[in-house]
């Protein structure tokens, strides 16, 4: 497929591709969970690593440190859990078919088609749990800090799926993320994922 130059747009750091004909793989993070010495950690990694395949050896190094569950870890409260879960399938097959997702203490992983524009659904996702977390005094139970301004990272990571291949694998990766982070014995056991086996 012919990447059109019109979809490539950026707020800053991250360059988004947005299309309605691609399925998209859609990382979002909490806004502390990279703190500033993991993410001079990181930095030095890449370091060491040199400049070649930089992005995904990025990725792969985020990827860790997510799993390493650093932060407030606000999405292991299994109420914030159901909130972030009802948010992801609220409008699934109306504003985007939903494929897979994982919510994991920090982040949240999902395959989508979208319908709409990327960014209206990552922050329709991301407005309405801020919001509910910051709710009253539900961001001390959640173990968000007095002074945080901001449930979500600013920015979000996507990357449009190129071939059959890449779309399993993703598949994958989404599923087996808990198991990978030490959080269960398999992909079905983790409550807060579309694998999950009620």
């Amino acid at each position: 497929m012919e990447m059109n130059s019109v979809n490539w747009h950026s707020r800053g750091y991250l360059p988004h591709y947005d299309s309605m004909e691609l399925y998209q793989s859609i990382t979002f993070r909490l806004a502390d969970s990279l703190p500033q010495r993991i993410l001079k950690n990181l930095e030095e990694d890449l370091k060491i690593l040199g400049v070649d395949k930089l992005d995904y050896q990025r990725r792969n190094l985020i990827d860790k440190y997510l799993d390493m569950g650093c932060g407030c870890c606000a999405l292991k409260n299994q109420q914030m859990a159901k909130v972030m879960k009802e948010s992801l399938i609220r409008f699934d097959n109306e504003r985007y078919q939903l494929i897979a997702w994982c919510i994991m203490p920090n982040h949240v992983h999902a395959l989508l088609k979208p319908k709409i524009g990327l960014a209206k659904i990552i922050q329709s996702w991301r407005s309405y749990t801020g919001r509910w977390a910051f709710r009253n005094n539900a961001k001390y139970e959640l173990g968000i800090t007095a002074d945080s301004k901001r449930f979500w990272m600013r920015d979000y990571w996507d990357r449009y799926i190129r071939s059959e291949k890449h779309f399993y694998s993703v598949l994958d990766y989404i599923h087996e993320n808990p198991v990978k982070a030490g959080l269960c014995k398999a992909p079905e056991n983790w409550k807060w994922s579309s694998a999950f086996e009620e």
